[in-house]
């Protein structure tokens, strides 16, 4: 368990540092929020040179020559800017954020790390404090779902693909 937790703080304190430069992969919109609905401010073209500021969820703040804003973090690769298209075509494809006004949320695939980021990856004490401190044991979660008044529910499995069981 500490050992997923240390990968999961390593994975995410490495990603998006301030100030970190990259380059769009695909077109897509800056928004004025990290939300799919959210306001477009600017449009990006592939290969626009963006400047990381922040990142919140599957989303990147960005500065551009075209503005500042949020633009899903699949639409912008880090570091030096390459051909675009030419790789990842089919992840920078994936929506991710708020969808519509009913503020439905949907889940965000986000890109594992390759061998150049492994590298570059530090260890982050405070992350991996951070990640340690949502440990808890089975009595504490048994309490929470006592004082909310959740009941565990048994549920069956779902059926084979195609209709065979």
């Amino acid at each position: 368990m500490k050992m997923t937790l240390l990968f999961a703080a390593l994975l995410f304190s490495s990603y998006a540092h301030a100030g970190e430069s990259g380059a769009a992969l695909k077109a897509d919109e800056l928004k004025v929020e990290p939300f799919r609905d959210a306001r477009t401010v600017a449009k990006l073209a592939a290969g626009d040179q963006v400047e990381i500021l922040n990142k919140d969820g599957g989303w990147l703040q960005v500065k551009t020559a075209k503005g500042s804003g949020w633009v899903r973090m699949l639409s912008i690769r880090r570091g030096e800017a390459r051909k675009p298209g030419s790789d990842m075509a089919g992840l920078a494809g994936l929506a991710s954020g708020r969808a519509g006004t009913g503020h439905v949320v949907a889940t965000t695939g986000i890109r594992g790390l390759n061998e150049e980021e492994l590298k570059l990856a530090k260890f982050n004490e405070k992350e991996l404090k951070t990640a340690e401190s949502y440990l808890t044991g089975r009595t504490d979660a048994e309490k929470f779902a006592g004082k909310g008044k959740l009941q565990a529910r048994k549920l069956d499995y779902l059926p084979e693909p195609g209709g065979a069981q």
